[in-house]
């Protein structure tokens, strides 16, 4: 899945953009707006990225399980090959199992105080009031929703695409996306 990134700066034109984009077999599951302005969004009907869009949770997690996964590869497997401690297969299974569940949970905390790392780009055009619009769509796709909001909606601007699936491992570096 790719994920378009576009800047409207009106409601009116996001509501205009959803419904047509919703015409088009476009679900919701499919199409975020992200904006200062959540009650606006709440009362034209739009909808809004969840927290899972807007933070880096999702990021953050995924990076703490895999450092707990390390942390009980390189603790928890040789104490249990070793048979330092006599305890049941089962306990050590459990044992490796819960420090990396407590390594994504513990992740989690860092991922919830920031900002979406593709999102961290338009800032400043959401404080100033604008609506970020993402679009996920099929690679085969993405030609034709660039066709159909460029033909529709020439105010929304196309900023960039980006894959839609989440990289832990991207840095400050990696975290421009692609301008269009």
């Amino acid at each position: 899945m790719i994920r378009l990134f576009y800047l409207v700066s009106s409601i009116d034109s996001a509501k205009e953009i959803s419904d047509d984009l919703h015409e088009h077999g476009v679900t919701d599951w499919r199409f975020h707006i992200v904006s200062k302005d959540e009650a606006g969004l709440y009362t034209h009907q739009l909808h809004t990225a969840s927290i899972v869009d807007r933070t880096d949770l999702p990021r953050y997690v995924e990076r703490g399980a895999l450092i707990g996964f390390i942390l009980a590869l390189a603790f928890i497997l040789p104490l249990a090959l070793l048979n330092i401690l006599q305890m049941p297969a089962a306990a050590w299974i459990a044992l490796f199992i819960f420090v990396v569940i407590a390594g994504g949970w513990i992740g989690g905390f860092g991922g919830i105080q920031g900002e979406n790392y593709r999102i961290e780009p338009f800032h400043d055009d959401i404080e100033a009031g604008k609506y970020l619009i993402m679009v996920d769509a099929p690679k085969k796709h993405v030609p034709k929703v660039k066709e159909l909001m460029t033909k529709n909606h020439p105010e929304a601007e196309l900023q960039g695409q980006d894959s839609s699936f989440n990289n832990p491992f991207a840095s400050r570096r990696q975290r421009k996306i692609k301008r269009a």
